[in-house]
């Protein structure tokens, strides 16, 4: 239940990127398999496609490959062309005022499935800062015009042709200074599921866009979001991620710019729920006008700028997140009925692969009371 966060910089892909690529693709090429993505687009109708509506990418795209060795897999992989399918939880919300702007979001997930990689690169040579997922891809992050974007799952399966957000996100971000420049570009580059993205610029500009999966997109009239989209679509498990309880508390929400961050430290914002996949990794407050990213991890803030970023490391522990409740329950030795001592004998990779794949159980499912009882009968 801990998460290391790497403060990373380098300007092009190089020694740094690929000690990461390394680390990671090991995991990330099992995933690739056990989805289908070997069944997915060739490499040659994936670097087709980015070429297609991403063609100031190709330089970093080419060479990322090339660091990463080659491999047609890991070509495939990086262009995120019609990726298989990846879920997740998240709460947005950007406001500005006269004097100040400001964009939060909230990254709720299982702490096995962050990357837990801040990363400042100048790959078309503007500066860009933020959370890398899928190795080169964005959850959020910020350029060097202050251009602020986060992204949040939409809340169904749905999927088409199209780009894997973060590589988007990341687009966005190396092309565009304003929210109106990102509107035009998101118009016209197909997402291959449903996300919503949450933008806002220095100009104290904001919005909040609904992308839908193949293509095409609807821009809300409040720059907020969470786990589901407007109309008649249904929301993927709102029970469990309280999608619906998150976005009314967004929508009445009455802030101003600098007091944004605090709001989301709280419930119902701030997820606590980190054994069964779905807690609060980070809060990350973006200032556009500034351009600086704060960090919350568990209450410890860590603060980068843009321009005086430092490279760094920070080790979170999630199972400490409720110590004095935990202390209570010991002490009355009510442990929601789950027999923690039999912590070891659980398989966390596929706890951890279900709530990847959007199945995830309650988390006493996963233990062996059951079988052991069997057992010890036999």
């Amino acid at each position: 239940m801990t998460l290391t966060f790497d403060a990373v910089a380098e300007p092009v892909p190089g020694p740094k990127w690929a000690a990461r690529w390394n680390r990671s693709w090991p995991a990330y090429e099992t995933w690739f398999i056990a989805r289908g993505g070997d069944r997915g687009p060739s490499q040659k109708k994936c670097r087709e496609a980015l070429k297609r509506y991403m063609p100031e990418l190709i330089p970093t795209y080419d060479r990322l490959v090339a660091v990463a060795g080659g491999s047609d897999r890991a070509a495939r992989f990086l262009s995120t062309w019609c990726p298989p399918t990846y879920l997740g939880g998240c709460s947005l919300a950007a406001v500005a005022n006269k004097k100040d702007v400001r964009l939060v979001r909230n990254y709720d997930l299982s702490p096995e499935l962050n990357e837990g990689l801040l990363l400042r690169t100048e790959w078309s040579g503007r500066a860009v800062m933020g959370m890398v997922e899928f190795l080169w891809g964005l959850s959020d992050g910020i350029n060097d015009a202050g251009l602020s974007v986060a992204l949040a799952y939409g809340g169904r399966s749905e999927v088409g042709k199209g780009f894997g957000v973060t590589t988007i996100v990341r687009y966005v971000l190396e092309i565009c200074d304003t929210v109106e420049e990102a509107l035009l570009a998101l118009k016209r580059v197909p997402s291959h599921m449903a996300y919503n993205l949450v933008l806002a610029d220095a100009s104290g500009q904001t919005a909040s866009v609904e992308l839908a999966p193949g293509g095409g997109l609807k821009i809300m009239p409040k720059a907020v979001a969470t786990n589901h989209q407007s109309g008649k679509t249904l929301a993927d498990r709102p029970t469990f991620t309280r999608t619906f309880e998150r976005r009314a508390y967004l929508e009445n929400l009455q802030s101003k710019p600098r007091k944004l961050n605090r709001k989301f430290l709280r419930s119902p914002l701030l997820q606590d729920r980190y054994a069964q996949g779905f807690g609060t990794l980070f809060t990350a407050e973006y200032d556009p006008k500034a351009l600086t990213l704060g960090l919350t991890l568990k209450g410890a803030r860590w603060d980068q700028a843009i321009h005086e970023f430092a490279e760094g490391q920070r080790t979170i522990d999630y199972a400490q997140e409720n110590v004095s409740e935990a202390t209570n329950n010991a002490e009355s030795g009510d442990w929601g009925g789950i027999d923690w001592s039999q912590a070891a004998s659980v398989d966390w990779n596929a706890v951890a692969q279900d709530y990847a794949n959007g199945c995830g159980k309650e988390i006493s499912t996963y233990f062996l009371s059951e079988t052991a009882d069997v057992l010890e009968a036999a």
